[in-house]
């Protein structure tokens, strides 16, 4: 299996095994609206998911983790190892899958610890657990995963919208998309910075709008690396087509017969 193929397979594989890890998330947690819910709230809908819930997050966590392997092989599948601004890009947009993880798997480590405090303790542990429980939520979630982790990761698709566009390795659409994609996610930092600054202006489907958003370019992206070498498999006899082969501009005219 080639460079572009794996790369391509990865991009539309990683966003869809992440979207159903977290859809069974939402559907057995209220996720991610319970994430602004009282202290008390998540803590005893954390208790009571038991190990089922912290195996949800841990699935969740390391498919949002595969993202990694194919942002890191991008560059080299579009035949720009040595171009500067995607490697500027490829370790911000690791960071951000870092960041990210991070964020994920406290519900794994640190939460369910602390639920069971909450659930066991009486009202002054109760109390103390709270504040830790928000503690940590402000910095390992709204800080770490939600702010620095998305920002991050709408800088790498903002320099890889704009390489694309610049250099038509891919077609031109893919680089739009990226950036409009990016734009709607970006306003997710609404709701984020929200917890921090009460009244700050929000849009309550930001969220789930710029994250699917995003996520469904990231999967155009692998279809717009993988057509170019699907369609001579599909349509042995077609001549002088135009399938913007990635690592060369748009343009590039394949001709296969037989």
């Amino acid at each position: 299996m080639d460079l572009h193929r794996t790369t391509g397979l990865l991009l539309v594989g990683a966003p869809l095994a992440f979207a159903t890890a977290a859809t069974v998330l939402s559907a057995s947690f209220d996720w991610p609206d319970i994430l602004r819910e009282p202290a008390a709230v998540v803590l005893a809908a954390a208790d009571a998911g038991g190990p089922a819930l912290t195996w949800t997050w841990f699935a969740t966590a390391w498919t949002y983790a595969l993202l990694g392997a194919p942002l890191l092989l991008l560059p080299a599948a579009l035949g720009r190892r040595d171009d500067a601004v995607l490697r500027a890009a490829t370790t911000v947009g690791a960071a951000s899958v870092l960041l990210s993880l991070v964020g994920f798997l406290r519900w794994v480590f640190v939460v369910p610890p602390l639920a069971h405090t909450w659930a066991t303790g009486d009202a002054t542990v109760r109390a103390a657990t709270e504040a830790a429980w928000t503690a940590q939520h402000q910095f390992g979630g709204a800080l770490l995963g939600e702010h620095l982790g998305q920002v991050l990761a709408i800088g790498w698709s903002v320099a890889i919208s704009i390489v694309l566009l610049r250099t038509r390795l891919l077609p031109a659409w893919t680089g739009w998309a990226g950036l409009g994609a990016s734009a709607l996610y970006l306003l997710n930092q609404g709701d984020v910075l929200a917890t921090a600054i009460p009244g700050f202006p929000i849009w309550d489907a930001a969220g789930l709008v710029g994250s699917t958003a995003w996520m469904l370019w990231i999967v155009a992206l692998g279809v717009a690396l993988l057509l170019p070498r699907l369609l001579p498999r599909l349509l042995p006899r077609c001549e002088g087509v135009d399938l913007g082969v990635a690592g060369q501009p748009t343009g590039t005219r394949l001709t296969t017969s037989h």
